[in-house]
């Protein structure tokens, strides 16, 4: 991946972090993008020859800025992705507008930035991270579910699009990961999200890290619309 330009968003933490460092280490200049600058710039420092931009997903205008100071971008991973979850009958209209904004019209708003430079330069891999409940639906999150859902079905016909351009527009779709978010959950309900996965262990951030490393390397060059499972085969 030398001289290329990868862009992860969410990357100051969890997955979005260790996506960066895998395509830091494969050769890639590294872009990182969210919304936290503190952060952004403690994670800027551990990678060698790391840069950062601020970056809203919900804010259009927000998306141009920091596509413009990142500059070409060869290798884009659409990671951030917010919830606020609910039972449907319960969810508010702003958090579902919120989540929709910044999953999934956020990250095609992040795409068509993007896409510019790797028309030009007849070269690009784009990778957003879906999700298992993308795939099989989960109670309580009928927003998340659905902008995770519809990045898939943004994968798969953008990848027809750009197909005569060299540019391959894949999905990955993790399962239970170990992050920030799920260290607070309780010992039963780890026990009983183990118990549904073959692996019996969860993933890490480091399992969809080097997923994205691959789909974003030469060698994945004949793989386009594709949804990859991280999931420890909880889903098949």
């Amino acid at each position: 991946m030398t001289n290329r330009t990868a862009l992860v968003t969410g990357a100051s933490r969890g997955i979005g972090l260790a996506c960066a460092r895998a395509l830091a280490a494969a050769g890639a200049k590294v872009v990182l993008a969210a919304r936290d600058a503190v952060k952004l710039e403690q994670a800027a420092r551990e990678i060698e020859g790391a840069s950062f931009v601020e970056l809203d997903l919900a804010s259009p205008e927000s998306i141009k800025v920091a596509f413009s100071k990142a500059g070409r971008v060869d290798i884009l991973v659409n990671n951030a992705a917010i919830t606020k979850d609910n039972l449907a009958l319960r969810m508010k209209k702003d958090d579902w507008d919120a989540v929709i904004a910044t999953n999934l019209t956020g990250a095609f708003l992040a795409i068509q930035q993007a896409l510019h430079g790797m028309m030009k330069e007849r070269w690009g891999r784009i990778i957003n991270i879906s999700s298992i409940v993308g795939e099989t639906g989960n109670p309580g999150q009928s927003n998340y579910v659905a902008s995770k859902a519809g990045l898939i079905g943004l994968t798969k016909s953008l990848a027809q699009e750009m197909a005569s351009r060299n540019i391959t527009v894949n999905a990955i779709a993790p399962g239970f990961i170990a992050t920030d978010m799920t260290a607070v959950l309780s010992d039963e309900l780890k026990s009983a999200m183990l118990a549904r996965i073959p692996l019996k262990r969860l993933g890490s951030p480091e399992d969809v890290a080097a997923a994205v490393r691959f789909l974003a390397s030469e060698e994945a060059g004949y793989i386009t619309g594709h949804v990859l499972d991280v999931n420890g085969g909880m889903y098949m």
